[in-house]
C-alpha cells in the first residue's frame, strides 16, 4: 500500500490534483474539502493515500487528514459504499460533522448528499452510529487532525487552548474561525488571549 505521496503540486482540479513526484506526475483523487485545504499549485504537499485496486483499475485516493482516511476507509467497508461514493460524502460532509449527524441519526443531512438514497443513509447510520459514540471527541483514536499548511502559530495555540483542557475540536473551530478573519496573527500570548475569548464566550 502507498502510504503517502509528497512532492509538488503540479495540477488542482475539483475532482483531483496531480503531484510530481521526482518528475513522475501522480494523479490523486481527493475530496472537495481536503483539496481546498491543499495549499496553491507550485507549492510542496504531503498527501496520505489508499490505493483502491480492482482488475481493471488502479485508483489512488487522497487525505490531507488520518480521520478522513479512516472515516473513508469506514465508509468503504459499508455494503453498497464504494470509493467514489465515500469521496463524494466527504466532500458534501466533512469527518467531525459527518460524525455527528451519524450519531443523531440525521437520515435528511446525508440524504442531501447526491448519490445517498434514504437506504443508504440508514446503513450508514446502523453501521458506523455506535462506533462513533465510542470514539471519543478529543482524539480520535489518536488521530491528529492538523491540515497541510496550518502555521506553526495555529498549532501553538492550538496545544495551548489543549492543555488548558479545551477539547482539540472546538479549539480547533475557534482558531479556524480567527483565520478566516485574518485575526490568526501576531505574538502567541496574544492569539491565545483572542482563542480564549472565543471559547468562553
Amino acid at each position: 500500500m502507498i502510504e503517502n505521496i509528497k512532492g509538488l503540486i503540479e495540477k488542482k482540479t475539483s475532482a483531483f490534483v496531480v503531484m510530481d513526484v521526482n518528475g513522475i506526475g501522480i494523479k490523486i483523487l481527493m475530496s472537495i474539502n481536503g483539496l481546498e485545504a491543499l495549499p496553491p499549485k507550485g507549492n510542496d504537499a504531503l498527501i496520505l493515500t489508499y490505493l483502491h485496486v480492482r482488475e481493471d483499475m488502479l485508483d489512488l485516493y487522497g487525505f490531507v487528514t488520518e480521520r478522513e482516511r479512516h472515516t473513508f476507509m469506514q465508509l468503504i467497508n459499508i455494503s453498497g459504499i464504494g470509493p467514489k461514493l465515500a469521496l463524494t460524502i466527504l466532500s458534501g460532509i466533512n469527518p467531525d460533522k459527518l460524525k455527528d449527524r451519524i450519531v443523531a441519526g440525521d437520515v435528511a443531512s446525508l440524504t442531501s448528499v447526491p448519490g445517498v438514497g434514504a437506504k443508504t443513509a440508514k446503513r450508514i447510520i446502523i453501521e458506523l452510529k455506535e462506533k462513533f459514540i465510542k470514539i471519543d471527541d478529543e482524539d480520535s483514536l489518536g488521530f491528529k487532525d492538523e491540515l497541510i499548511g496550518e502555521s506553526i502559530l495555529f498549532r501553538d495555540t492550538l496545544n495551548a487552548l489543549t492543555s488548558l483542557g479545551y477539547k482539540s475540536r472546538y479549539a480547533r473551530k475557534v482558531l479556524d474561525d480567527l483565520d478566516n478573519n485574518g485575526e490568526l496573527r501576531g505574538e502567541l500570548e496574544s492569539v491565545i488571549k483572542k482563542a480564549l475569548s472565543q471559547l468562553v464566550s
